[in-house]
């Protein structure tokens, strides 16, 4: 059976605070989520001193600033994943968290993630490409704002550095917070798995939760979706974010989605069986027939229910003689 990898995406919604970060944990694994994950980083290493707040942060945040003043706000300390880790173990969730710059990528090292999330806006960073490919482990990769080319020129430095082809999973994006629907173009998704022949997903930035069901639907390995405890929350990514009880629903529809998929075999299941002489037709007496009497499209007619002789067979059974005496809507029997 088909069971999307669904990640809670906490990110920066914790806005610098150790204790919401674990509540977000504790709201993801009550969600049913599989993976609860955040983002590592030094703001310093991550932008210089001159780099400006995309649009839609000067938007969410209210505030037109610097993106280091901003992230250096949103940063948490080593020691503070090393406790969310643990808490994560306490909770049943797996911990996951993006490294933006290089010595946040080995610190993460020793606390032996899945596998390596790597964000649209590192799929041209070939350093830090190399860096994650010589770990050898698994990789599942966002190609939001990326060309065809982008993607193929990523995928060769993480197979170069060390990274084997089937541990590539490449997820299908649009980096906006939100996403507008009439930019979400989901059927690349597909495009990207046929392509470069690896297992595909989707990150999800839009509103609500039916383009990530969608995702589901499609075929998704994986889905992504930010999450937030309360969405007027200060901060960049609460508004294009779920609140937990969205986080539920979404968690529970995709769930319901992976049963309903199923098998690609077009078989008569074991609760459709049971309706099958329920919904079905026999063929019956129209009126009451005399024995002798010759069969016909006058004194025969279909009726439920399906236990009798199938009107499938209509055609064997017109111009043949009545064995017995048959009353008004009596199953026909030869």
């Amino acid at each position: 059976m088909k069971r999307t990898i669904i990640i809670a995406e906490a990110g920066v919604n914790h806005n610098g605070s150790l204790d919401r970060a674990l509540e977000l944990v504790d709201a993801a694994a009550q969600a049913g989520a599989d993976y609860v994950k955040f983002q590592t980083f030094k703001a310093s290493a991550l932008v210089n001193a001159q780099a400006q707040q995309a649009k839609y942060q000067k938007i969410n945040t209210g505030a037109e600033r610097t993106q280091l003043e901003m992230l250096s706000e949103l940063e948490l300390s080593y020691e503070d994943f090393v406790k969310i880790a643990s808490h994560c173990r306490y909770k049943g969730i797996r911990f996951l968290s993006t490294p933006f710059d290089l010595e946040s990528l080995e610190f993460l090292k020793s606390l032996n993630m899945d596998f390596w999330k790597i964000p649209s806006g590192e799929i041209t960073n070939l350093p830090y490409l190399r860096a994650i490919g010589v770990t050898g482990k698994p990789v599942v990769m966002s190609t939001g704002m990326c060309t065809p080319d982008d993607i193929h020129a990523a995928i060769i430095a993480l197979e170069r550095a060390g990274t084997a082809h089937n541990d590539i999973t490449l997820l299908h994006c649009t980096t906006e917070y939100p996403a507008p629907y009439s930019e979400v173009n989901l059927a690349a998704m597909n495009t990207l798995a046929s392509r470069f022949h690896t297992p595909v997903g989707y990150s999800d930035h839009t509103r609500g939760i039916e383009i990530a069901i969608a995702a589901a639907a499609l075929g998704a390995t994986v889905v992504e979706k930010h999450f937030t405890l309360d969405r007027n929350l200060p901060g960049p990514d609460h508004k294009a974010s779920l609140e937990p009880a969205e986080l539920s629903s979404m968690v529970t529809a995709i769930r319901n989605v992976d049963l309903a998929i199923g098998s690609p075999e077009k078989l008569v299941t074991e609760a459709e069986r049971r309706n099958m002489t329920v919904a079905r037709k026999s063929i019956v007496a129209a009126r009451d027939i005399c024995k002798g009497e010759l069969l016909s499209t006058e004194n025969l007619t279909v009726k439920r229910p399906g236990t009798g002789i199938s009107p499938m067979l209509w055609d064997t059974i017109i111009g043949t003689v009545a064995k017995k005496d048959f009353t008004t809507d009596e199953l026909i029997s030869i």
